[in-house]
């Protein structure tokens, strides 16, 4: 519903028809469009959640973890595409900034979590440890958010999950712990040069 007609589709009304119950049904849970849109703020941060405690679940290696992780948050975006509709709608980031802040709160703990993974990885010796965990989360955030953003505004013609694997290959290269990484890599040592 929110992801064909926008945020101002979004009423129990035209919600209770969808899932074929009458409106007084849903007012017993919500009182109004703002508590349905705190309640989607809520399964969001949710499924977030549960992503990462899946991950968790699946493997021990924490840098194999992001990358199921990563799968999963592609996933997540392309089976529920009203998301990126509710996140950034003027309902969140208007005139009721406590949205803004809640979303950014969700944000802030998901990030969090993410950069634990890349602590342990860290740990373990197989990320470079010249890096912040905190910026790198947000690196990583950012191998999927421009590309949902092109399959969200292609109607689903732009392919996600192709260039979020993409994304992974280069980002994980980059940071992989290894003589061959960091600052220097690329150049010649200065007895190469002088030879």
């Amino acid at each position: 519903m929110v992801s064909d007609k926008g945020m101002k589709g979004l009423n129990l009304g035209a919600v209770a028809r969808r899932v074929g119950l009458v409106p007084s049904a849903l007012y017993r849970h919500f009182q109004n469009k703002d508590g349905m849109i705190d309640a989607l703020l809520e399964l969001i941060e949710s499924r977030l959640v549960a992503n990462v405690v899946a991950v968790r679940q699946e493997t021990d290696d924490p840098l194999l973890a992001l990358e199921l992780l990563l799968r999963r948050h592609v996933r997540l975006i392309r089976e529920n595409a009203g998301i990126p509709r509710i996140v950034f709608s003027e309902e969140v980031y208007g005139a009721k900034s406590q949205r803004k802040y809640r979303v950014h709160d969700l944000l802030r703990r998901y990030l969090g979590r993410v950069a634990e993974f890349f602590r342990e990885s860290q740990q373990a010796g197989t990320v470079r440890t010249d890096l912040s965990p905190d910026e790198l989360s947000v690196m990583f955030l950012g191998l999927v958010q421009p590309a949902a953003i092109l399959w969200h505004v292609s109607d689903g013609g732009f392919d996600v999950t192709r260039q979020a694997e993409k994304a992974w290959g280069v980002f994980s290269e980059a940071i992989k712990n290894g003589e061959d990484k960091g600052p220097e890599a690329g150049r010649a040592s200065p007895a190469t040069r002088e030879n």
